[in-house]
């Protein structure tokens, strides 16, 4: 089974070097030095891995016969390819293949539909998973323990948690609104306890508790 592994980015210096887009979980292993790739457009390749490095969090690969920025810039937006036996296994129990992921249908703990996983996006702090909505519309997931709770292989599914506002935008606005009303509430905690706290002094007892909060 082919796979894409990584999306070839823009030329790194003159001595051939491109930055890559990595969309694996395992670099290390499917984009290693040696490692032969194919490529889509396939004309591109196939490309053979011959050093790799990570520069301000970004990978750096040179492929073998190229060897200066022309060259490397001629192979911008090429996708890599791996062969990936479709049976093999993340050595962690909690770690997955995106073939594995892809088509996965996502619901809340409740089993409300969100949509289905279309692609999984590789970023250097966390992976997101990009889920299309019934409607079309797309919404990136983190793909974080607090938020993605199950991955059930056997039903297909990845069950979410998902903070407010992360699914639904109205949400956010509405939490938002919350924590202005909260604020002015606040506000005028203080401005009561202030008052309360000058009654106190005029010797208004029952409001001095007020005025300490």
């Amino acid at each position: 089974m082919q796979l894409v592994v990584a999306r070839i980015g823009r030329a790194h210096g003159i001595k051939g070097e491109v930055t890559v887009e990595v969309r694996t979980d395992e670099p290390e292993l499917r984009l290693g030095p040696g490692a032969v790739l194919a490529t889509e457009p396939a004309a591109t390749g196939p490309l053979t891995i011959e050093t790799g490095r990570v520069h301000s969090g970004r990978l750096l690969l040179r492929f073998e016969g190229v060897r200066d920025r022309t060259a490397a810039e001629a192979l911008r937006n090429t996708l890599l390819i791996a062969e990936v036996d479709p049976d093999e296994l993340p050595e962690e129990e909690d770690e997955f293949y995106d073939h594995q992921l892809i088509d996965l249908d996502v619901v809340l703990a409740d089993g409300t539909e969100i949509g289905r996983i279309t692609e999984i996006s590789h970023l250097p702090s966390q992976d997101l998973f990009i889920v299309e909505r019934p409607d079309g519309s797309e919404v990136m997931i983190p793909f974080v323990e607090e938020i993605v709770t199950e991955i059930d292989l056997e039903e297909q599914r990845a069950v979410i948690t998902p903070p407010p506002g992360l699914i639904d935008e109205s949400e956010a606005v509405i939490a938002s609104s919350r924590d202005e009303e909260t604020g002015d509430e606040e506000t005028g905690d203080e401005e009561t306890g202030d008052a309360a706290s000058g009654d106190a002094a005029s010797g208004d007892a029952a409001e001095a508790p007020k005025g300490d909060a």
